[in-house]
């Protein structure tokens, strides 16, 4: 796999055979649509290889906190990471997504993005989602984006998280949530 723009333009990544990375097409799509990451803080829960965080720290994103708790997957994530030489601007928390929100809150972690692909076939979105309604990590008017299998359906809303839109490409879906 390969990041698609930024400085890391064409620098290839570790994906292991364990998860579901997210698409070129899809990344550059979310993208498009989040238009400027430069300077903000993001958070990837089920981060898997990294791929969402690591383009965004190559768009210019000030931080990104990678979640996976995967220890395997972990082992590449860091390897990715050390391989481009984003350890200054990264963390990641070996914990469920649901772990890390609470952990997050608890000291006081705000983002400006958080971008979520759990597994397919599963309530996961819908659990993270109202977790990360119960806690104060996301800047108001921000955004959460759920990556989701197309027959998977999301909640239009959940506590201050309001469904905003939704793009489909192929059997992935992304569905941008906004705090009110």
């Amino acid at each position: 796999m390969r990041i698609i723009s930024g400085y890391l333009k064409g620098r290839f990544i570790k994906t292991p055979i364990e998860i579901r990375p997210t698409e070129d097409k899809v990344r550059k799509a979310l993208f498009d649509i989040l238009y400027n990451v430069e300077g903000l803080s993001i958070l990837e829960l089920f981060a898997g290889s990294g791929a969402v965080g690591i383009e965004a720290l190559s768009r210019g994103a000030k931080e990104v906190v990678f979640v996976e708790q995967d220890k395997k997957v972990i082992k590449v994530l860091n390897t990715n990471l050390n391989t481009l030489g984003l350890n200054e601007k990264s963390e990641v928390l070996a914990m469920s997504a649901e772990k890390a929100i609470y952990f997050l809150n608890k000291h006081k972690r705000i983002f400006d993005i958080i971008f979520l692909d759990p597994p397919y076939y599963g309530r996961w979105s819908e659990k993270t989602l109202q977790a990360i309604s119960e806690c104060a990590i996301l800047q108001p008017l921000s955004y959460v984006v759920v990556q989701h299998f197309k027959k998977d359906t999301v909640p239009l809303k959940v506590n201050m998280l309001q469904f905003k839109r939704q793009e489909r490409y192929g059997d992935t879906v992304l569905s941008f949530y906004q705090k009110k």
